[in-house]
């Protein structure tokens, strides 16, 4: 059995579920419409690879302080329901089936919050999965994030903690991203694709003869 891992945002769906879900709030009235133009500023910062990621979930998580985790989770289930079941690539869903059916593990590593990528997870029937977790105290949300961040470097710090606890190997990997901040994670799997890469990722691919994947269909 090998590890299939896939980035989640702009590779296994069509889209940013970090912004759409900040959108999501603003549509219910559960977030300020002004949040979105600094989120936008924000995420060219990390379309060009230069965004602190402390800085991001700090502002974006702001929303989420001092509701209970009960109250997000039915917010993200609806959301998942109007947002991202629209927009998940047929193509993705077909590779996590194939691998499946090879006998491999299938591993979601993101740098969105637990609270969105575990039940995207689940949704698309995968049980593992690697986010940025967020701390609570007694059930309560504080804005706050724990723990190394699953983004740039920290995904593979990440994946090399879990590959300890999990007893299991990068032997026969395969790694698939759209964002030049995953470079380091492409870097430590065995066979990596780049899915609709980012213009950075591209000359990269070429450089290493990554393999080219283009996701069209959802």
């Amino acid at each position: 059995m090998a590890l299939a891992i896939f980035d989640l945002d702009d590779t296994l769906i069509k889209g940013d579920s970090a912004s759409l879900f900040l959108q999501f709030l603003v549509n219910k009235g559960l977030a300020d419409a002004s949040v979105l133009v600094k989120e936008a500023e924000l995420m060219q910062a990390y379309h060009q690879g230069l965004l602190q990621m402390e800085d991001y979930m700090s502002f974006t998580l702001q929303a989420l302080k001092g509701r209970s985790i009960d109250e997000v989770g039915q917010w993200v289930a609806d959301f998942i329901e109007q947002m991202i079941a629209p927009i998940v690539f047929a193509e993705a869903r077909q590779v996590i089936a194939k691998h499946r059916a090879q006998g491999d593990r299938v591993l979601i590593i993101s740098a969105t919050g637990d609270h969105i990528v575990g039940p995207i997870a689940r949704f698309l029937g995968v049980a593992d999965y690697l986010a940025i977790g967020l701390d609570s105290q007694d059930g309560l949300y504080t804005g706050q994030t724990r723990g190394v961040l699953t983004y740039q470097q920290g995904k593979v710090l990440r994946l090399e903690a879990w590959l300890q606890k999990e007893q299991e190997s990068l032997v026969g990997s395969s790694g698939y991203s759209d964002s030049r901040n995953d470079v380091p994670l492409l870097s430590v799997v065995r066979h990596a694709y780049v899915v609709n890469p980012d213009p950075h990722l591209q000359v990269i691919r070429l450089q290493q003869s990554w393999n080219l994947l283009r996701w069209c269909n959802i």
